[in-house]
């Protein structure tokens, strides 16, 4: 028989996702636990499976379509079903406006949505008749993002593109028909008089983009931190220079492989959690829970925004491993291919600036682990070396603390304990 699939939850804090690509068109042969699509979330781009067997009769949803969780995207059944009331079902009780088959659109990354086109449309030449187009209710014209992205590079206003999908969207092939028509494109905006500043300048609109789901999550997660977290803020500053003899002295034995200040700065980390474990907590729920393990989440930079994968037992690991799971966490965050699993339940954040030339900031707790250290740049000092004025290289660190967790007083020894051991690399090994 016949059934709606929904878009399945993939992750925990997954509200709604973006259909990145369908790995099935409708006709083909469906078994249990093959890949239907690849979907965004707020942290990934995931695999979504089929729990049913049978034939993808219907594509509810296109590529680059951005729903709630469980809303209708296909219908799979048997081959030849009559699956008219299924479609009135979808229709009826789907959250995000009813779209075209997915064949419509070419299976391409989501792109952000231009900015709002306006809300009248001229003739064109696409083959959708005038009547059926309707805008959407803010009154733009109704398109999937890669039609967008596809319409901006052409340079062509969609609102002079006709609409053949369903309430007036525009589909991929309006736009091309439109294109192969020679329908006219967008013309730079006139210069505002008095304003110019030289030949050909112009004043431009702002340019709106719809934000991805990682980074509605990101939003969510600071203003949730920065609300209920009481955090303040420890600042040490360090000697760097026996941190950079140790990595060079690692480095010379390595052949192949190179371990980084920020390897070392999380093995320091994860030493000095271990020495004082009344750091590696978190408050829940009026309890204060103490970590038996010492996991550190390390702030990866990507497109569209920050993720914190997870150092496993980095207290138990090697400076070299340390690295090793660094650079394979950062690249499959970077490809979008991280598990939820690897970006869940540290007990402690490392971020790090310095490659950017900032010398001291504070980072934003990463709920509910009770600190996060906010890693500066090595810069140069003047200090005494066995006696005599030498250049030194230094470091500020600043820790920031949950105040129910880690009071002044335990922050402060916590940063003594990390100096001490940077600033002592063979102390790590102890």
């Amino acid at each position: 028989m016949a059934k709606i699939i929904g878009l399945p939850k993939l992750s925990p804090t997954m509200e709604e996702g973006t259909l990145v690509e369908w790995a099935k068109k409708e006709g083909d042969a469906i078994e249990v636990d093959d890949l239907l699509a690849e979907v965004e979330t707020d942290k990934a781009t995931m695999e979504f499976r089929s729990f049913d067997k049978g034939v993808l009769l219907k594509i509810l949803a296109p590529a680059g379509e951005t729903l709630a969780a469980d809303t209708p995207v296909a219908i799979i059944g048997e081959a030849g079903e009559d699956i008219s009331a299924l479609l009135e079902q979808a229709k009826g009780g789907a959250k995000a406006p009813a779209a075209e088959p997915a064949k419509e659109a070419a299976p391409a990354k989501a792109e952000p949505a231009a900015a709002p086109a306006a809300a009248s449309a001229a003739p064109s030449a696409a083959p959708a008749a005038a009547a059926s187009e309707s805008p959407a209710p803010d009154g733009r014209k109704m398109a999937s993002p890669l039609v967008r992205r596809l319409a901006r590079e052409e340079g062509v206003d969609l609102a002079e593109v006709g609409g053949s999908g369903p309430h007036g969207r525009i589909v991929k092939r309006d736009l091309e028909a439109f294109v192969a028509g020679g329908g006219s494109k967008q013309s730079p905006a006139a210069p505002v008089s008095g304003l110019s500043s030289g030949p050909g300048y112009e004043r431009l609109p702002a340019r709106v983009e719809k934000a991805s789901q990682m980074r509605k999550t990101i939003a969510r997660r600071l203003v949730e931190s920065k609300q209920t977290v009481p955090h303040f803020y420890l600042t040490i500053d360090l000697d760097a220079s026996p941190m950079i003899a140790a990595r060079e002295q690692m480095n010379a034995l390595l052949k192949d492989e190179k371990v980084s200040f920020n390897d070392l700065v999380i093995k320091a980390t994860a030493v000095a959690l271990r020495r004082l474990p009344e750091v590696n907590a978190s408050w829940m729920d009026g309890e204060i829970h103490f970590h038996q393990v010492v996991d550190v989440s390390v702030a990866v930079a990507v497109a569209d925004g920050l993720v914190t994968p997870v150092v496993r037992d980095a207290d138990r690991k090697g400076v070299l491993a340390i690295s090793r799971e660094v650079k394979e966490l950062a690249e499959k965050a970077r490809t979008k291919k991280l598990k939820p699993e690897e970006m869940m339940n540290g007990t402690f954040s490392v971020s790090n600036l310095g490659m950017y030339g900032i010398e001291e900031f504070g980072a934003v707790i990463n709920p509910p682990e009770g600190a996060i250290l906010a890693v500066g740049a090595l810069r140069d000092d003047v200090g005494v070396v066995n006696g005599q004025v030498a250049a030194v290289k230094r470091m500020k660190v600043t820790m920031s603390c949950d105040h129910r967790v880690v009071d002044g007083a335990l922050g402060a020894r916590w940063l003594a304990e990390f100096k001490k051991l940077l600033e002592n690399p063979m102390g790590m090994l102890l």
